[in-house]
């Protein structure tokens, strides 16, 4: 048991359910043995103001087996945290899956790991990742060799499912789908750019690009 380090990356200004929504797929599995990793050990606030504490620090886990890479509202900043983009670019080699959720990516590009490569990201950040020498994707989720990016917030579920079934087998992400009972049912048709209000999309693509 425990045999894949599994890296769940925290960073101050992060969206917790980015990091939440596919840790609690993978940490089911009895070969996981998680670990949240940050600049430093200890409370890292998200930009929700949820609060989730780092164990272990990135000097600390120099060979995890898999990453999984947040994004958040604090998005720009985190671009300019060289301890954890330099981090990523020293642990990638040895990793079997580097993943990302939502402006995740973006970190991922400036680590130098997406360049001219496919990738996605919040529908909002996809011309900062196309700048960051990305090949953007509208798909929400994208596989391109060991990496795998999930497009905003909630396709983290679907990537952790993703790479539960790569990882372990459909079976074993079928169940973990049912255990969480995601079938998703919204209230609203406006889950993407192309179907919310245009008036709407306009505000929050001010709000978050």
């Amino acid at each position: 048991m425990g045999d894949m380090k599994a890296a769940f990356v925290l960073y101050e200004g992060m969206t917790a359910l980015d990091l939440i929504g596919p840790y609690q797929v993978l940490a089911t599995h009895p070969d996981i043995r998680q670990h949240f990793v940050a600049e430093k050990a200890g409370p890292v606030r998200s930009d929700s103001g949820l609060t989730i504490v780092a164990d272990t620090a990135f000097g600390d886990l120099p060979d995890p087996d898999l990453v999984v890479v947040p994004g958040g509202g604090g998005w720009r900043e985190a671009l300019e945290m060289t301890a954890l983009t330099d981090w990523l670019a020293a642990v990638y080699p040895g990793v079997q899956r580097m993943t990302s959720v939502c402006s995740g990516s973006t970190l991922l590009a400036k680590a130098g790991l997406l360049d001219g490569r496919p990738a996605t990201t919040h529908w909002a950040i996809r011309p900062v990742l196309e700048k960051l020498g990305a090949v953007v994707s509208e798909e929400r989720v994208v596989i391109d060799g060991n990496v795998i990016t999930g497009a905003g917030v909630s396709a983290g579920i679907d990537m952790g499912l993703t790479l539960a079934a790569q990882l372990w087998g459909e079976r074993f992400a079928q169940r973990a789908q049912l255990g969480l009972e995601y079938d998703p049912q919204p209230p609203f048709d406006a889950g993407s750019p192309d179907k919310a209000p245009q008036d709407i999309v306009d505000e929050l693509r001010a709000m978050i690009g």
